[in-house]
């Protein structure tokens, strides 16, 4: 009895929106137009489309209230002939129909929950793929287009479903380009930026095609969502918070026991209730019954930053389960932990979305919107952020799988992101403080010139933002989103260009992750191999500096000393890039066709795990007297420049040295000024090359001598370490 009234009312909705739909598109024309008015012969199905385009369209003509003929002769008076060739005018026209019909479908509520607009806006993806009929049809197909009559049943999307020529089956699929160009004109079913990265979300699972059993899930998950979100609205909630009048909340965490949130500040730590909204986030310490909340505003410049952290009971770094919220106007870092057993998807889950609005709100700023240009950047992330969360809850994916649904943060994340944010706020500035019309925009003349805020209407639709704040907005026919009729939008434009660029980019991070190799000394063989020639060349002056074999050091000394006196030496560095450009020039012109060679190298033997940690120790002992060996130098250095006392007496001590230290340099300083570069550099290369010559080597040797006991003599700065207490609160 209860199944059959819930059907019988059922049934009364649909039939009171078909009524509504109906006479808001008459009074829109101006005249009342029925079914029985249409003529048979303007019933009949458009010879040049396919059976599922003319499915689709004679669908459309229903929701409009308008024969196909006339939605027809509509297209070619709104679109100029340049937006129609020949090959793309049933696509271009196909667009125009599914446009208009979802721009009043989604003008009503709860369009989510019913499954004829899912399979109608399935539909459309595929009537996209093949607009054009390829084969001639039946005589049953084209009785099922024209026979159809709304008295047959009150299905809305569906005139007819017993006599419908082409319906969609569980083995039909749609393709990428298809979702992109009809989804987004569903603001809240997907977004331009991100629509690619949610495509290959949803088929994850099933290849490069979508199934309408995949897309049906995502929606109803979707429905979901948003019924949750309107009920967490409540006013006792918006009360407790003292939510402003322009505030949405997107998601509460924290409420279920077992699940609890935990907040760190010091080594405190309180579980508690998380509330984000799209300014501020919100946590109410207590379980069942909550403190006053405490506001962690995401929407001034603070120099906030969120990130993920780790935490743990007392201030113990052991858990990678929470998010770190900084800025200036508290004085310690907040932590906010959520605990779980596997993993740590709650916790990504909560980074991605409050950076979403952190980062909505920088682009605000950073590009000074106001008005509705701001309430539809964050509506544009609000919905992001509902999508991200139903694609979470229907497939139980976690964010670190797919590349991120949300536009700001894919904006941040991406090579060239600013181009994205460039562009959007382009197309954000063309919306008017008024964006009421009286007429439908479907041309892309006309969506240039002008832009509605779609996604914050959507909300309203939705009734996730109240209807008294978008009065101002007027009555919009039409807010299809950021598609155009037969064209791609400057938006669409610069994602699909930076798609392919990232497409290369991390096509050469594969190579870098393939030659990636592990263990310290197998990183060695492979950096010694590479830096060969450098080694090699190194080697070989150190070879003639030794002065081994004098014939050969002798040429040397001479070209190079001729060569420092004629000064060529600034054209070595020249010489050396030209060449190494006629080189590349070369193998780019020879080895066009052919693959990179393969760089071998010998690999050591190999080492057990206690091998290579005694390797990595004696590694960090190296690292760690040079560290030293620089640092006693830097102070022996400044004993030396402020002539600092030994701690024990010596006769003409260091300020002796300091002296002379300072008679040097102020001799180099009046060499440095007077003479030419050219000849410092040919005696400093005569000192250091000709420092082993069998008539020098004696009293150079004696003076490296002298030096080095000179040095060794010269005390260092005192150092002073001073240990800072922990300060810690308990």
């Amino acid at each position: 009895m209860e199944d059959e009234i819930q059907r019988k009312q059922q049934d009364s909705d649909k039939l009171s929106w078909l009524k509504t739909v109906i006479s808001l598109t008459s009074k829109s024309r101006g005249g009342d137009h029925t079914d029985s008015e249409a003529s048979p012969k303007q019933n009949l199905p458009i010879p040049f489309l396919s059976p599922i385009a003319n499915s689709v369209i004679s669908r459309c003509s229903k929701i409009l209230a308008v024969s196909a003929m006339e939605l027809q002769h509509h297209f070619d008076e709104d679109l100029p002939d340049d937006d129609k060739p020949p090959p793309f005018y049933a696509r271009n026209f196909l667009e125009f129909c599914s446009y208009k019909a979802l721009s009043l479908a989604i003008s009503q509520p709860n369009y989510l929950n019913n499954k004829e607009f899912r399979s109608l806006t399935f539909d459309m993806m595929l009537a996209w793929e093949a607009p054009e009929l390829e084969s001639n049809l039946t005589d049953d197909e084209v009785s099922s287009c024209s026979n159809q009559d709304v008295e047959d049943g009150w299905s809305f999307f569906y005139s007819n479903s017993t006599k419908m020529a082409v319906q969609v089956d569980d083995k039909k699929t749609v393709g990428p380009e298809a979702f992109a160009r009809i989804a987004p004109a569903c603001p809240v079913i997907a977004d331009i930026v991100t629509v690619h990265n949610l495509f290959d979300v949803l088929t994850s699972s099933s290849g490069p095609r979508l199934h309408f059993l995949i897309y049906d899930k995502f929606l109803r998950s979707l429905e979901k969502v948003m019924k949750s979100v309107q009920n967490a609205m409540g006013p006792q909630l918006m009360n407790i918070l003292s939510l402003a009048e322009n505030e949405i909340l997107i998601d509460v965490d924290g409420t279920i026991p077992t699940q609890p949130v935990l907040q760190h500040i010091g080594m405190s730590a309180w579980p508690g209730r998380l509330t984000l909204t799209n300014y501020a986030l919100y946590f109410e310490s207590g379980v069942g019954l909550y403190d006053k909340a405490v506001k962690y505003d995401l929407a001034k410049d603070i120099k906030q930053v969120i990130k993920p952290e780790l935490t743990g009971p007392l201030g113990a770094r052991l858990f990678d389960k929470a998010v770190m919220y900084k800025s200036t106007s508290i004085e310690e870092p907040v932590y906010l932990e959520f605990p779980e057993f596997k993993g740590c998807s709650r916790r990504d889950y909560w980074l991605d979305v409050c950076l979403e609005i952190l980062r909505a709100h920088k682009f605000i700023r950073k590009f000074n919107m106001k008005g509705n240009q701001q309430s539809e950047a964050l509506a544009r992330a609000v919905l992001g952020i509902f999508r991200h969360r139903a694609v979470r809850d229907a497939f139980r994916i976690s964010s670190s799988n797919y590349k991120t649904l949300l536009c700001f943060n894919l904006a941040e994340s991406l090579p060239g992101g600013d181009l994205i944010l460039e562009t959007l706020s382009s197309r954000l500035s063309l919306i008017s403080g008024r964006a009421g019309q009286d007429h439908v925009i479907s041309s892309p003349t006309a969506k240039k010139q002008q832009m509605f805020p779609s996604a914050f209407l959507t909300l309203s639709r939705l009734g996730i933002v109240h209807s008294e704040k978008v009065d101002m907005l007027g009555e919009v026919t039409y807010y299809g989103g950021d598609v155009c009729v037969g064209e791609l939008n400057p938006l669409e434009t610069v994602v699909k260009q930076l798609k392919r660029d990232t497409g290369r980019a991390e096509a050469a991070q594969a190579t870098v992750d393939q030659v990636k190799v592990e263990g310290i000394d197998t990183n060695l063989a492979v950096m010694k191999e590479l830096l060969f020639p450098l080694i090699e060349i190194f080697s070989r002056l150190q070879h003639l500096a030794s002065w081994e074999d004098p014939y050969k050091s002798v040429i040397f000394v001479l070209f190079s000393s001729y060569s420092i006196y004629r000064g060529w030496v600034k054209c070595v560095l020249p010489s050396i890039l030209v060449f190494l450009a006629i080189i590349m020039f070369w193998r780019s012109r020879t080895r066009k066709q052919r693959q990179p060679e393969a760089f071998k190298i010998v690999s050591p033997p190999s080492k057990n795990a206690v091998e290579q940690l005694i390797i990595l120790q004696e590694a960090i002992t190296q690292v760690e007297s040079l560290i030293q060996s620089g640092n006693i130098i830097l102070l022996k250095v400044r004993a030396l420049l402020f002539a600092v006392a030994p701690q024990v007496k010596i006769c003409f001590g260091p300020f002796r040295r300091t002296d002379k230290v300072a008679l040097l340099t102020l001799l180099t300083a009046v060499a440095v000024a007077l003479l030419p570069l050219k000849y410092l550099m040919f005696v400093l290369f005569l000192e250091c090359f000709t420092r082993n010559m069998p008539l020098r080597k004696e009293s150079s040797d004696r003076g490296l001598r002298r030096a080095r006991e000179w040095w060794t003599r010269i005390p260092a700065a005192p150092v002073q370490l001073i240990r800072l207490e922990d300060k810690k609160r308990k």
